[in-house]
């Protein structure tokens, strides 16, 4: 495996473009076929997460997206169902496809309905634009940004076959599968049903592994598509193991850009009892506002890090407990040992090396709860005054 360049027009059959006019912008992507999703688990369900289950289940494949930013048609009741399924006929008629065939996402301001005249205009607008070169990729992942402060797209190619994907997420992230938003696309000739299974798998690993703040959103949609354009066979374990990694990526890439983050977490936990108890201790630690504030100031507050561990519902035994932080490039201190502390200011060298490690832009937490064989990752960021600020001025 690879990683390419192009973002999802590394995938045979995709075209892409974008447009933006403030808070305001919309992507489209063409090309598809077999289709899966995964969507939010908020009871409070966005109007295009609606409409597009219902274009899943009914059609079973996705042959052109349609995704705009500024207002997430969330909580709009009837009339925002009606506005998404309008936005999908409109593109489905100027593409002569059905409109079963095309997936809608949203993300912005909850509460306010749908501008779908200014969408419906800048549809012919974006469609003049579509192009299969990487360009097109990085404007359709701009359209969909909010409080993003970067792009986020990726692609990889594995045995002649391409998986490509962008994202859009920086707030209101814990997904329970962020506001966030993934369009991936391959080349594989798979069936919706394996489709589904393999992103399913994928999701778990990665994009249900972020937090930012513990927020899960009304919006949250990832599609994984498929052309089927690609003349090479591939192995299933290959397939999944590159989509893993395009999705991790992704998900690592919504973690580094929280709103105001200045600073990325990788909480690593081992030697739990099962999956669940691993999954739960790591996303305990990167929801902590008390770990989150203390990486903001380059507080080696490890106590904070237990505490949340311990209360995470995970089977644990604190005299079992190890704990090191870690650079994630070979200087790692280790705290905790089996349920003994090893006081980095006992030892000037570990003091000097724990300091440098959290002032690192990305710090790596390992614990290891010494009651199993399991493991899990998750991914966070730091609490910053800047979040408060950018959230206390959203709709203003």
């Amino acid at each position: 495996m690879r990683v390419v360049e192009g973002g999802v027009c590394a995938v045979r059959g995709v075209k892409a473009s974008g447009c933006k006019e403030g808070k305001n912008g919309l992507a489209i992507i063409t090309g598809g076929g077999p289709a899966a999703g995964v969507f939010t688990t908020n009871k409070v369900t966005a109007a295009p997460v609606i409409v597009t289950r219902r274009h899943l289940i009914e059609s079973q494949q996705i042959l052109a997206v349609a995704a705009n930013s500024g207002i997430a048609n969330a909580f709009t009741g009837p009339n925002g169902t009606e506005d998404a399924e309008r936005i999908a006929e409109s593109l489905a008629r100027r593409l002569h496809i059905r409109t079963t065939d095309v997936a809608v996402g949203s993300t912005g301001i909850i509460g306010t309905p749908l501008n779908v005249g200014w969408i419906d205009s800048k549809i012919s607008e974006v469609l003049l634009t579509m192009t299969d070169v990487a360009d097109g990729s990085l404007e359709a992942a701009r359209a969909i940004m909010t409080t993003d402060s970067t792009p986020k797209q990726i692609a990889v190619e594995v045995d002649g076959v391409a998986i490509g994907g962008i994202a859009k997420g920086a707030g209101m992230i814990e997904p329970q599968l962020s506001t966030m938003l993934a369009f991936i696309y391959t080349d594989a000739l798979l069936t919706a049903d394996i489709l589904q299974t393999c992103l399913k798998k994928a999701a778990d690993l990665s994009f249900n592994m972020v937090v930012v703040d513990g927020d899960t959103s009304t919006n949250d949609t990832v599609l994984l598509i498929a052309t089927g354009e690609s003349s090479s066979a591939i192995d299933i374990d290959d397939f999944q193991n590159a989509l893993n990694f395009v999705c991790v990526e992704l998900a690592k890439m919504i973690a580094r850009d929280g709103e105001g983050a200045t600073k990325m977490m990788e909480v690593t936990v081992a030697g739990a009892r099962n999956n669940d108890d691993a999954i739960k201790a790591a996303k305990a630690v990167v929801r902590s506002p008390l770990v989150k504030t203390a990486l903001f100031g380059a507080d080696p507050n490890w106590g904070r890090i237990v505490t949340a561990v311990g209360y995470s519902g995970a089977f644990m035994d604190p005299e079992a407990l190890s704990l090191a932080l870690s650079d994630g490039k070979g200087a790692s201190v280790v705290l905790v040992e089996k349920g003994l502390i090893k006081s980095a200011s006992a030892d000037r060298l570990d003091a000097e090396a724990l300091s440098e490690i959290m002032n690192r832009t990305e710090i790596s937490i390992l614990v290891d709860l010494g009651v199993g064989a399991a493991a899990a990752t998750a991914w966070g960021c730091d609490l910053t005054d800047d979040y408060v600020r950018i959230n206390a001025e959203y709709t203003t």
